[in-house]
């Protein structure tokens, strides 16, 4: 989107820090240089009517998507998975990584680095192997081991590591923490048997991520809190919700955000290789799966296998979980866009305002993808165009 003085975009609503309604956006280049309420002083290039303006989706929780996964090692593979979730709105992403052996992990952290280098990823989360037997969910419990800073620091020093999930009551747990958190990057605490003091210790020690919470920990107890309780009490933590309908129930959302509020939500996929694929057999990586009904699952355990959600499906369902559509729509935001770009330190995405990245996506009035733009360029559609992606 480029123009004299900028592209102006106009829309009935367009959610702006602070705001959400009528309102205006200028592109220049790959950043947005002004925004407003109500109608811009000059007439749009772009008016938009009924259509809802967003910032683009970050999602720091995903294996894949399209058909394809990140695990494989397969770098062409890994582009075509950034390039379906872009179709749905995820301007911003986080490649994440299964558990697997060393010599397989170090693979495949290698084949992502082309990628992080020319700004396609913001990272790699490396969701073990660091995990707990007893909550390994969709994880190899063949591979699973204890945190050795031979293994450990070497990723980190790859520099393209930006999270790493881990049960801090593995042997050598707290010193891994401490030793990611010194790398520069985010320590997750995730498919943990830790009870809620060990989390708190985990917290102090450096951990500032609850991954998908309730999903592979124990559960609230009145005498036994547990790791959500630890995760949602402490105002330095952000959690992660998978807001598919399916791992958590949405009586909880709301639970959790009058507890911890938007700011400390993050929505993620947790998406795998299936989302946006027929039902069938996939997998997970060396593990199979099977997905019926749009729900992912480990063939022979039935554990719950990431998921088949896309960014504009999760904003929709948070949407319609809300109290009405305005608030809906700004909660969306915070969950989708604004919160987990804090949680990763991206300054330049997560917000429509001047100085940011000019990542939008269009949606129709029932929120569904018309168009996104990423560093004001169109990934998929345009600006006039029906909707260039659609998810259920």
């Amino acid at each position: 989107m480029t123009g004299a003085g900028g592209t102006l975009l106009a829309a009935d609503t367009v959610v702006l820090p602070g705001s959400c309604g009528p309102g205006w956006v200028e592109v220049t280049g790959e950043r947005i240089t002004a925004t407003g309420t109500g109608r811009p002083a000059r007439a749009a290039d772009v008016e938009l009517g009924a259509a809802v303006v967003v910032p683009g989706f970050v999602d720091q929780h995903v294996h894949g998507g399209g058909g394809a996964a990140y695990t494989t090692g397969d770098p062409a593979e890994a582009r075509r998975a950034v390039e379906f979730h872009r179709a749905h709105g995820t301007t911003t992403t986080l490649a994440s990584l299964v558990t697997a052996g060393p010599a397989d992990l170090r693979r495949a952290v290698d084949a992502l680095a082309e990628l992080v280098a020319d700004g396609d990823l913001a990272g790699v989360h490396l969701e073990g192997p660091w995990l707990a037997a007893g909550r390994c969910g969709a994880h190899d419990p063949a591979l699973l081991r204890d945190p050795d800073p031979a293994e450990l620091d070497p990723l980190l020093r790859t520099g393209v590591v930006r999270m790493v999930t881990l049960a801090p009551e593995r042997h050598g747990g707290l010193d891994a923490i401490r030793r990611v958190t010194a790398a520069g990057a985010l320590a997750a605490v995730g498919h943990t048997d830790a009870g809620y003091a060990a989390v708190v210790e985990a917290i102090e020690a450096g951990a500032r991520v609850g991954t998908h919470l309730f999903n592979a920990m124990a559960p609230l107890h009145h005498r036994e809190p547990g790791p959500a309780a630890a995760l949602l009490g402490d105002p330095r933590v952000t959690v992660e919700l998978v807001t598919d309908g399916l791992h958590v129930h949405p009586a909880l959302w709301d639970l959790v955000l009058a507890t911890a509020g938007p700011g400390r939500v993050a929505a993620v996929t947790d998406a795998m290789v299936a989302a946006g694929m027929p039902d069938g057999c996939y997998r997970l990586g060396g593990l199979d799966v099977r997905v019926a009904g749009g729900v992912a699952r480990l063939a022979g355990r039935g554990s719950i296998a990431g998921s088949t959600a896309t960014g504009d499906a999760l904003f929709r369902r948070i949407v319609a979980n809300a109290p009405d559509r305005a608030t809906g729509l700004e909660r969306a935001v915070a969950l989708t866009s604004s919160t987990p770009a804090s949680t990763l330190g991206l300054d330049d995405v997560g917000a429509l305002e001047p100085g940011r990245r000019a990542d939008l996506v269009v949606l129709t009035g029932e929120l569904q993808v018309r168009a996104v733009y990423r560093r004001g360029r169109p990934v998929c559609g345009a600006l006039q165009e029906p909707r260039c992606a659609t998810t259920g």
